[in-house]
């Protein structure tokens, strides 16, 4: 997979929330100053170049959506991000974000008792 443009990964946002859409529904989305009606147009065909759209036939117009999922794009897109910024480290980055953003122990405990959870980690008790 490959990483997107700003203007790409803008309009990817938006047909994930929107599962599918014309380009002036994608256009209608996006905020001010909103860009040309071709600039979104181009975009999108680069998307679907790129593997990340596809689209349906309607006479002449095309209903886009979404080939690759936010899911899957975040997931790749973060781990991008780990082995460029933190070498691959959790302990890195939470390091990282404890003394750049102030957090607290007790943030701390609770985001491992959340990812605890959400994965089903049993904490090692010895």
């Amino acid at each position: 997979m490959i990483t997107l443009t700003k203007a790409e990964e803008q309009v990817m946002q938006e047909l994930w929330s929107l599962k599918k859409a014309l380009v002036r529904e994608v256009l209608d989305q996006l905020p001010e100053p909103k860009p040309a009606y071709n600039t979104v147009s181009t975009v999108v065909r680069v998307l679907e170049k790129k593997g990340f759209v596809d689209h349906k036939s309607y006479g002449t117009t095309h209903e886009y959506f979404p080939l690759v999922s936010k899911e899957e794009y975040t997931k790749f897109h973060f781990g991008d991000f780990m082995e460029k910024y933190f070498n691959n480290s959790f302990s890195q980055l939470a390091s990282f974000f404890t003394k750049e953003n102030k957090i607290t122990m007790k943030e701390l405990e609770d985001m491992m008792a959340e990812l605890r959870k959400e994965t089903n980690i049993e904490e090692d008790r010895s």
